[in-house]
């Protein structure tokens, strides 16, 4: 029997009782959307927004009167309509006020000019380091036109050469052209700056450091610098492309991952991981969670997930972005913990209102669209998927076992399919493709995620106490970042795993919601210390790393044979051989730093880095771009240099670090040779100011490196004759016909040859008539077999590419 408080109430008086902060939340963000269509004066939108809240207060006081004349329209119900609409106006008024104004006082004012200007500013951001150039973010003070400085402000995106190291808060002048930020068809780069603030852009520029002391926010300049401490230590301790994906995990920093292993995330649908996004935040903190309330207990555990989460969001930086990931992932871990779906709801959406209060474009940004739907999808599914696994699996075992087993399920398997039905539209939408090979990648990839973030995180912070104890800890860490990497390209190489859509209609996200939603709204204290902690699973693990690390160690030992291995780096050369007693020398390094760095790293042993010789055969920029960064990483203990150590920038950067780290450095001269072991040996056959041309020589086996041939050796080594047959020729300069003659091809009789060149090489390398001097021989290139080793006991020798 029901009393008069329990009576049935109206459907319309349900929806005022049912979210009502989701409601106001949610129309403030249509009101920013609104606004970005239909523009009105700021004013305009805040006067009617006031009269909507005067509407709004006379209704809450006049409607209960008038309530027996609106049945089925209850005073509530009529409130929430007024507070949604004012919210609506003041959602547009905000969104109309941020927008800025370009006048003589606003960079954006000197755009599009045709003569170059002196902008003065600060570095407002932590630079953006790529292969070849630096973005920075500068924050401008004045503009010179010529007539002297004059007051300006706003923010400024410039591109400045990428040899040169900048901070944060550093005060600069820069010469160049400022451009309005360009558009095209498919992207619009201008609305994408615009929505962070900038609306200028330079190119190139000239950079002048100003002697003055650094600007900025000093708590930001320790945190950043302590980023860039903890980005060296990483490489310090761990080997690439761990030690990148490391950076990327624990410090936002993935730039230092080739493109290559890049997109293999992105096509294995596990880019979350490297990217720190509200949903990757919001798939570890379900995976703290459980992980800390086994250690902790079900009490202490979410605290303790909550406080990791925290101090992950200020190792990386806490920058804004970062930030509001953090936030939704703690909401997804909020409402786990909390267990009502209203709750949660409430609060996510206005949180996601604050937010657009700060910044209203945050609504455009992919980030913020992945983390708001990424954590709707564990509100709204978590729950559900786990009991929907506990009822399954109670079909077949006891309700106790079902639970056990439904846990880690949930938490590996349906979790993270929770977040990816909330955000597949999203994804779809944005980057025109779907990853099928994500349903099985992550659940094999997701579990070992805490302990690639804990354990190399630990491992970084006692590399501040210590590096030596920072490298010994990493041993323990390293198999589990090596394990995501190999998992990621194991899955990236499985036929039919991705979907290319193209464009992709907008209306079909939309419809996709609507289904979704439609369909969705109608229908966990520390072990008793020692005894307890030493589980078999604990076991099994430490036994698990200690075989990796085996196995690992076994893989890398000489074996007694000679492996020269064509890194693929594009149109240029870098070669790294390993001698049958296993020295390691690197000839050359191409031009992109992430590349050499990551083919590196899988080649050399993660516990011994360095390189017992480092061999120059051509300074030319494209030949050398990549070696100042890669030997910090990987530093050379001697050195071979032909060629003059000034013809090019970072020929002079490689001689200066070369001479900081009192690195023996021999000059290469015709007749030199290097003592391989076992009787092999690097023969210098020829030296000019190019570079020089080197044979490789063991037993019965000869390999022939022209990689600083120009016509001087062609004519000194009288056009190959001098050599006579080779085994296997690295065709010169990525196969430029005048440097690859008949004569020398014919002369040097190799029964295979190796092309080092890029894909879409710039020049159109190789040459045709390259290509057919050469047909009807063996021809293994990098732009399509990738790595190239060649491996031989003196006697015979074998060929192993990676593509086929």
């Amino acid at each position: 029997m029901q009393t008069p408080d329990q009576a049935p109430k109206s459907k319309f008086d349900s929806i005022a009782t049912f979210l009502p902060l989701m409601w106001i939340s949610l129309a403030f963000l249509t009101g920013i959307l609104a606004a970005s269509r239909f523009v009105l004066p700021a004013f305009i939108w805040l006067a009617l927004a006031g009269g909507i809240i005067l509407l709004a207060v006379l209704a809450r006081i006049f409607l209960p009167r008038l309530s027996p004349l609106l049945p089925g329209f209850p005073p509530s119900t009529w409130f929430l309509i007024t507070l949604s609409l004012a919210s609506f106006l003041l959602g547009a008024f905000r969104y109309q006020l941020s927008i800025p104004k370009i006048d003589a006082y606003h960079v954006a004012w000197y755009n599009d000019r045709q003569y170059d200007l002196l902008i003065t500013g600060t570095i407002a951001a932590p630079p953006d380091v790529r292969d070849a150039y630096t973005n920075l973010r500068v924050r401008v003070t004045a503009v010179d036109t010529g007539d002297g400085d004059l007051e300006a402000g706003g923010l400024l995106l410039v591109r400045v050469d990428g040899d040169e190291s900048y901070q944060y808060g550093e005060i600069i002048r820069l010469r160049g052209q400022l451009e309005t930020p360009p558009e095209n068809d498919e992207f619009s780069y201008r609305d994408y700056l615009a929505r962070q603030g900038i609306h200028s852009y330079m190119s190139s520029a000239e950079v002048t450091r100003l002697p003055f002391p650094r600007a900025g926010n000093p708590l930001l300049r320790w945190v950043y610098e302590f980023k860039d401490q903890a980005l060296a230590n990483i490489y310090e301790i761990f080997p690439d492309p761990e030690a990148s994906l490391l950076a990327g995990i624990l410090l936002g920093l993935d730039n230092g991952l080739s493109a290559e292993l890049q997109q293999a995330f992105k096509d294995t649908g596990t880019a979350h991981i490297i990217a720190i996004s509200g949903f990757n935040i919001a798939i570890i903190a379900a995976l703290f969670v459980t992980f800390f309330s086994r250690v902790l207990g079900p009490r202490r555990g979410p605290w303790a997930a909550i406080a990791g989460i925290a101090l992950y969001t200020i190792l990386v930086g806490a920058e804004a972005s970062v930030v509001r990931a953090a936030i939704m992932g703690g909401l997804g871990l909020f409402a786990r913990q909390v267990g009502r779906r209203q709750t949660a709801l409430n609060t996510l959406a206005f949180t996601a209102a604050v937010m657009c209060i700060i910044n209203p474009f945050t609504p455009w940004d992919v980030g913020f669209q992945l983390s708001f739907f990424a954590t709707l999808g564990l509100i709204l599914y978590a729950e559900p998927f786990h009991q929907w696994a506990i009822k399954v699996i109670g079909r077949f075992a006891l309700p106790s076992a079902a639970e056990k087993i439904a846990q880690p399920v949930s938490e590996y398997i349906l979790f993270t399919f929770a977040a990816q039905l909330t955000t597949l539209p999203i994804m779809a939408w944005h980057f025109g493709r779907i990853s099928l090979v994500s349903l099985i990648a992550n659940p094999f990839i997701l579990p070992v995620q805490p302990l690639v973030m804990i354990l190399g995180g630990l491992a970084l912070l006692l590399s501040f106490a210590t590096l030596p104890l920072g490298r010994i800890f990493a041993w323990v860490a390293w198999p589990f970042s090596a394990y995501t990497i190999r998992l990621v390209e194991l899955f990236d190489r499985l036929p039919h795993g991705l979907i290319i859509l193209g464009d992709f209609s907008f209306l079909f996200v939309v419809a996709f919601y609507a289904i979704l939603f439609l369909w969705t709204f109608s229908q966990g204290r520390v072990r008793d210390s020692l005894r307890t902690a030493v589980t078999p699973s604990v076991i099994l693990a430490s036994l698990a790393i200690s075989a990796f690390l085996i196995w690992n160690a076994a893989f890398a030992a000489p074996d007694g044979r000679l492996h020269i291995t064509f890194l693929d780096v594009g149109s240029s050369d870098a070669v790294l051989i390993v001698t049958p007693s296993g020295r390691q020398i690197l000839v050359n390094g191409g031009s992109s730093p992430s590349v050499l760095s990551d083919s590196l790293g899988r080649r050399l042993s993660p516990f011994d880095r360095s390189l017992d010789w480092l061999i120059i055969a051509a300074p030319q920029e494209e030949q050398m771009a990549a070696l100042p960064r890669t030997l910090e990483r990987f530093p050379a203990q001697n050195a071979l240099w032909a060629g003059n150590s000034q013809a090019s920038y970072s020929a002079m950067q490689v001689d200066e670090w070369l001479t900081e780290n009192s690195v023996p450095v021999t000059r290469a001269e015709a007749g030199y040779t290097h003592d391989l072991g076992y009787g092999g040996r690097i023969e210098v056959l020829s030296a000019t100011e190019r570079g020089a041309v080197l044979l490789v020589e063991w037993g019965e086996f000869r390999l022939l490196l022209p990689v600083g041939l120009n016509f001087d050796s062609l004519a000194e080594l009288n056009y190959g004759k001098t050599i006579g047959a080779v085994d296997v020729l690295l065709l010169a300069d990525s196969g430029y016909a005048p440097l690859n003659q008949v004569d020398w091809i014919a002369n040097l009789e190799p029964q295979v040859f190796i092309l080092s060149v890029a894909a879409d090489d710039e020049f159109g390398l190789p040459d045709e008539g390259v290509l057919e001097l050469v047909s009807g021989y063996t021809l293994l290139r990098t732009d399509q077999d990738g790595w190239i080793e060649v491996t031989t006991d003196g006697r015979d020798f074998w060929v192993d590419v990676e593509r086929r």
